[in-house]
């Protein structure tokens, strides 16, 4: 309990950083990247100095909502590169803050636990659930005249650009049940996106089962 408590509060203590507005840009410029950036890249996208940059980008990653790694560019590489470029990563660790105590993810766990234990109807029941709250995502957000990309976006699906007709998902929102659970939330998660589909995307887009590494496991078929 007292570690919960100490944790709560570091998150707490975290996201209140992003309260800055400066940091807070710093940071969706980071996390919104498909790529890593460097100081460099980050004060002139955010329109700010780069000592600046440096202060929030090195106090975001000390609190934990970014990691910092080395990596020089391939076009730079032998003797005489000097040292690779110092750059910055969303962190893949979750944070939450809320008070009262809640344990949604707790819940999530033991229907899921009952689910997988259910056999094959009870699992095609989860799908055929999870997609029909997808359509009514897609139904609302067709009432908002919202595209898709931002449908994805509002609900931490990070949608990435795209490889060919393929839509990447850079986040998955049901990441650590995922790992827990992979084939049942991953079926979960594809049925769910079908029903967005099936309200906005019709017949030209597909949601598939293409799991990578750092990946959400559905993609999205052009």
């Amino acid at each position: 309990m007292r570690y919960e408590t100490a944790t709560a509060l570091a998150d707490a203590e975290a996201l209140g950083l992003l309260a800055d507005p400066t940091r807070r840009k710093l940071y969706e410029l980071i996390a919104g990247c498909a790529r890593p950036l460097s100081r460099v890249d980050a004060a002139e996208a955010a329109g700010i100095a780069r000592p600046l940059a440096a202060y929030h980008l090195d106090k975001l990653v000390a609190h934990g909502l970014l990691e910092a790694i080395y990596q020089r560019s391939p076009e730079r590489s032998g003797p005489g590169a000097g040292r690779p470029p110092k750059l910055y990563r969303r962190a893949q660790r979750e944070f939450e803050a809320r008070t009262p105590a809640r344990d949604y993810r707790l819940l999530a766990e033991v229907l899921l636990e009952a689910a997988g234990n259910g056999g094959s109807e009870t699992r095609a029941a989860v799908a055929r659930a999870a997609h029909e709250v997808g359509r009514e995502l897609g139904a609302e957000a067709g009432e908002r005249g919202e595209p898709l990309e931002e449908l994805l976006r509002r609900r931490g699906y990070e949608p990435d650009t795209e490889e060919g007709r393929l839509l990447r998902l850079r986040n998955c929102p049901f990441d650590r049940l995922a790992g827990e659970h992979p084939e049942l939330v991953c079926g979960l998660n594809l049925a769910l996106l079908e029903g967005v589909l099936d309200e906005l995307g019709g017949k030209a887009e597909q949601a598939v089962l293409d799991p990578r590494p750092g990946r959400c496991c559905v993609a999205i078929r052009r």
